[in-house]
């Protein structure tokens, strides 16, 4: 008498069903990316894991994340990625459709299920020249240690490094906005979508550093509190609560990174 099928709870769905079988048997969208995430591949790659985790799954709710990996079709995925990612930066663009890539790819060759493609429509979109990428990471290591720029400056330029983001994102967060055990944090994208940054060792040393137990407001603040007029003028979200300054500002931020590193944002 053969066995029943293993059964398990999905953590998208979170539905009980047969576990998809490999070959050229049916599984489901849902049962395709846990499969992926799971692989020995990414085993060594917790950030990357997570960071694929979360486009993946917002992929699957817009597929259908019970539906068959065969029944999809190629013009499915265009539609979830422009109906996603559309506006987004062209570095979010491709970022995450590097990941749905990747594991569509892994879906065909190493689980062998029959499964979509990336539709040549779908295109890596031309990135503007990115100054953080452009210098080496021995610079950087070596501006993050210096003792006379302050701790402020140094935790925002190797977040920007590692996280790839824009300087005016990582500026707009605040410290509510951050998951500090799984290095990430929560960005306004635009068209209003929320993505996450995800940031490495560097960061994640000297962040509970910078913060000293804060729990909210901005994250990057000014060194003084504004005046009666400005703050008047100052959404309530740009200010600290527990000691009322504001949040840096893009043009501030610059003229301090130039000014002690030469460098621009």
């Amino acid at each position: 008498m053969s066995a029943p099928p293993a059964t398990h709870q999905h953590p998208i769905t979170g539905s009980t069903g047969s576990t998809g079988s490999t070959g050229n048997g049916p599984v489901r969208v849902a049962d395709a990316i846990e499969a992926f995430l799971t692989a020995p591949r990414l085993a060594g790659s917790p950030h990357t894991r997570r960071a694929y985790r979360d486009v993946l799954h917002r992929v699957a709710d817009r597929l259908g994340p019970n539906r068959e990996l065969a029944d999809i079709d190629d013009n499915e995925i265009e539609v979830a990625l422009t109906a996603l990612w559309s506006s987004a930066a062209p570095s979010t663009w491709n970022r995450n459709r590097a990941a749905v890539s990747s594991w569509l790819s892994w879906c065909t060759t190493k689980a062998r299920w029959a499964a979509p493609g990336m539709p040549g429509t779908c295109e890596r979109r031309t990135e503007p020249t990115d100054h953080t990428k452009a210098v080496d990471r021995a610079s950087i290591d070596a501006i993050c240690t210096r003792r006379d720029i302050k701790l402020r400056e140094r935790v925002l330029w190797r977040m920007l490094y590692e996280t790839v983001s824009r300087a005016s994102a990582v500026l707009a967060l605040n410290v509510e906005d951050c998951d500090l055990d799984n290095r990430r944090a929560r960005v306004q994208v635009k068209g209003g979508h929320t993505e996450w940054i995800v940031w490495g060792r560097g960061t994640a040393l000297l962040l509970p550093r910078y913060l000293t137990g804060r729990t909210r407001g901005p994250l990057f603040r000014t060194d003084r509190r504004p005046g009666p007029a400005r703050r008047a003028t100052t959404a309530t979200r740009d200010l600290c609560p527990d000691t009322g300054r504001a949040r840096l500002g893009y043009d501030r931020a610059r003229v301090l990174i130039a000014q002690h590193t030469g460098l621009s944002l």
